[in-house]
C-alpha cells in the first residue's frame, strides 16, 4: 500500500491510481461530446435544454466576441452570474479565449465586491441584470473596462419568459438601460454566430480558474488552478462515483453555485467527464424552485451542504409525502459536518445513498470521500481519492508524521492543487511546502486510512488551559431533539481568556432553556467543554453554501 492505508478499503472497480492523466482540458472533453452527440443535452434549465452542440457554438461566437474586443490570453474575465445557461457559455467561450475566469457570488456587498475584482483584477466583466448598478458604481476604482450583461430571461421556455417579462422584470430589477460603452451579451452572441472558434492555444497547463478563498477567516484571496487541474478533479470523482451513475444518462443536479469551488469544479467536472445532463437552479435557498426542479428533471445526483438537507427535510411538501426523490441515486454532503441522523433520514427518503465529503478551494477539489458502496464510518469524511495523499503532522511545528488516532494538522497532496494565491508568493508558500498543502485543519487518520476532521486549527478555544474543538460541541448540541442547528465558537472572557460559547436555533415548536442544554452537555462531555453561554436566535449566519461562520458569531457576541 506504499504507507497508503485508505487503498484497501476502496469500493469495487475503483482505481487506485488513475495517472498518467491525459494531456487535455474540459474544453477538449466538451467539443469530444459536441461532436459525437450534437443534440446531447448539456443543460436543463427551467423547462427548457440546450444541447451540448449549442453549448459548444455558443461559447465558440462569445470566444471570438472577446477576442474581438480585445481580450488576450491571460487576461481575467469576471462572473456576477447565477447558475443559469450564461454563465457556462461565459466561462467556456472565455477558456476558448484564453482567459483566465474569475466566477463572483453576486450577492456580494459593494465593498466586498470592490475587493474580489481588485485582487483578480478583471478587465471584462459579465453580469446579471439586477446587479449591474452595483458593478457600475464601483468600476472606476476597479481595473474593469468592459462591462457584459445579460438578462435571466434570455433562456427561459418561451411561455415562462413572457410571463416573467410581464411580472417580474421590472418588478425585481431585472428591466435595466445600459450605459453606451457596455454591450448585451445575447448581442455579441448573435453578432458572431458565424464566427469559428478562435485560434488561441489553450493548454492542460495554462491557467483556467480564480476562486476567492479564505472569506470565512481573513481576507479572501484569489486560488489559481490549471485546466487540467479541473480535469484530474473531474475524472477523480467520476472514477469515485461511477459505481453509482450511469455516463450520459444520469441527470445531475448543479445546485452549488459556480462561483464557489464545490459547484465550479466539483459538481461541473463531474458532469462533463460523465456527458452528463447538468440541472442549474440559480439559488440553492430557494427550496420551492428546487422541489420543483427535482420534480422537473428527476435527478440521479444531488449534492449539497447539511443545512440544505436538513431543510429538504423539513418541506412541507415533502413532509407531506407530496415529493417523489426515488430517481435520486447518490447524494454528496459537504462543507460542513454531516449529522449521522440526517443521512439516515435522507437516505431513507430518496432510497439512493449519502456519502460525505472534504476538500478545498486550495486543492482545487481534489479531496476525501466516503465509499459509495463500502462502509460508511461516523463522524470519517472518507477515504482519500485516487492519487490524492493525506498526512497528518505535529499542528505546531508541521513536521513528523503522527500515528493513527492521533490529532494533528491535515496535509494534503495531490496533482492537481493550486498553482498559488494569485499574485500572493508570501501567502502561497506558507501553505504550499514540498508539494503538500497545509490545510489549516486539524484531524486524524484510523487505522484504515479514514479521515476524521476535528476542527479549523484558528477556531480551536483554549479555555483555562484546556484546548476545546467548536465541532465536537456543535455535534452534541445537534443531537438534541429541540435543536436545528447550531454554532459554537471561543468568546473573551477576563477570568480564562476565552470561554465556549453556543449560538442554537430551535426547531419550531420546540423549546429548551439555556440551562437544560448545559444539563444536556453536562452528561455528554467534559465539564470544561460544556458552553459557558448559550444564545438563542432565529437564524445563525452562513456562507453562500451554507457554512455556519463561526467568525461571525464571535464578531457579534456582545460578551454576556
Amino acid at each position: 500500500m506504499n504507507g497508503k492505508p485508505w487503498l484497501k478499503s476502496y469500493d469495487r472497480g475503483v482505481p487506485h491510481t488513475l495517472q498518467p492523466y491525459p494531456r487535455r482540458t474540459l474544453l477538449n472533453v466538451m467539443s469530444e461530446t459536441a461532436h459525437e452527440r450534437p443534440d446531447h443535452p448539456a443543460l436543463l434549465f427551467k423547462g427548457a435544454r440546450l444541447s451540448y452542440g449549442q453549448l459548444e457554438w455558443l461559447s465558440d461566437a462569445f470566444a471570438a466576441a472577446l477576442v474581438a474586443q480585445g481580450v488576450r490570453k491571460g487576461d481575467r474575465v469576471a462572473l456576477l452570474l447565477p447558475n443559469c445557461p450564461q454563465a457556462l457559455i461565459a466561462e467556456f467561450g472565455a477558456w476558448k479565449a484564453g482567459a483566465i475566469v474569475a466566477p463572483l457570488s453576486p450577492l456580494y456587498t459593494e465593498r466586498e465586491l470592490e475587493h474580489a475584482l481588485t485582487e483578480c483584477r478583471a478587465e471584462t466583466a459579465v453580469v446579471l441584470t439586477p446587479f449591474y448598478a452595483k458593478l457600475k458604481a464601483l468600476q472606476p476604482r476597479t481595473q474593469v473596462r468592459q462591462i457584459i450583461a445579460t438578462n435571466i430571461k434570455e433562456y427561459l421556455p418561451l411561455l415562462l419568459r413572457s410571463l416573467f417579462t410581464l411580472l417580474k422584470e421590472k418588478k425585481e430589477g431585472h428591466r435595466i438601460a445600459l450605459e453606451p460603452d457596455d454591450r448585451w451579451l445575447g448581442d455579441l452572441l448573435r453578432h458572431h454566430a458565424d464566427a469559428p472558434r478562435p485560434n488561441v492555444q489553450v493548454g492542460p497547463n495554462d491557467p483556467a480558474l480564480l476562486l476567492l478563498t479564505g472569506g470565512t477567516t481573513g481576507t479572501p484571496k484569489a486560488a489559481l488552478g490549471t485546466h487540467q487541474a479541473l480535469l484530474m478533479t473531474g475524472m477523480q470523482l467520476h472514477a469515485w462515483f461511477a459505481p453509482e451513475l450511469t455516463d450520459w444518462d444520469d441527470v445531475i443536479m448543479l445546485n452549488m453555485p459556480l462561483f464557489h469551488a464545490y459547484g465550479a469544479i466539483g459538481v461541473l467536472a463531474t458532469g462533463l467527464i460523465g456527458r452528463n445532463p447538468l440541472a442549474l437552479v440559480p439559488n440553492p435557498r430557494d427550496l420551492n424552485d428546487m422541489i420543483a426542479t427535482i420534480r422537473k428533471v428527476r435527478p440521479a445526483f444531488l449534492p449539497g451542504v447539511p443545512t440544505l438537507f436538513t431543510a429538504l427535510l423539513h418541506h412541507p411538501d415533502v413532509q407531506a409525502g407530496k415529493v417523489d426523490f426515488t430517481s435520486i441515486k447518490l447524494c454528496i454532503s459537504a462543507a460542513a459536518p454531516l449529522l449521522a441522523e440526517t443521512k439516515r433520514r435522507f437516505e431513507a427518503l430518496t432510497g439512493g445513498r449519502m456519502v460525505e465529503a472534504y476538500a478545498l478551494t486550495e486543492s482545487m477539489l481534489a479531496g476525501v470521500i466516503t465509499p459509495v458502496g463500502g462502509t460508511y464510518k461516523e463522524g470519517a469524511v472518507g477515504l482519500p481519492l485516487p492519487d490524492v495523499e493525506i498526512r497528518i503532522v505535529d499542528a505546531d511545528t508541521g513536521q513528523g508524521d503522527l500515528p493513527p488516532g492521533e490529532v494533528g494538522e491535515v496535509l494534503m497532496r495531490a496533482p492537481q492543487l493550486m498553482m498559488g494565491y494569485w499574485q500572493r508568493p508570501e501567502e502561497t508558500t506558507s501553505v504550499l511546502r514540498d508539494g503538500w498543502l497545509y490545510t489549516g485543519d486539524l484531524g486524524y487518520l484510523d487505522e484504515d486510512g479514514y479521515l476524521y476532521i476535528v476542527d479549523r486549527k484558528k477556531d480551536v478555544i483554549k479555555c483555562g488551559g484546556f484546548q476545546v474543538w467548536p465541532r465536537e460541541v456543535e455535534e452534541v448540541i445537534a443531537s438534541h431533539p429541540a435543536v436545528v442547528e447550531v454554532g459554537v465558537a471561543g468568546v473573551p472572557d477576563a477570568l480564562r481568556g476565552e470561554v465556549v460559547k453556543a449560538w442554537v436555533v430551535l426547531r419550531d415548536g420546540q423549546q429548551v432553556t439555556a440551562h437544560e442544554l448545559r444539563a444536556y452537555c453536562r452528561k455528554r462531555m467534559a465539564a470544561y467543554k460544556v458552553p459557558r453561554r448559550v444564545e438563542f436566535r432565529s437564524e445563525l449566519p452562513k456562507s453562500i453554501v451554507g457554512k455556519v461562520l463561526r467568525r461571525e458569531l464571535r464578531e457579534s457576541t456582545s460578551g454576556h
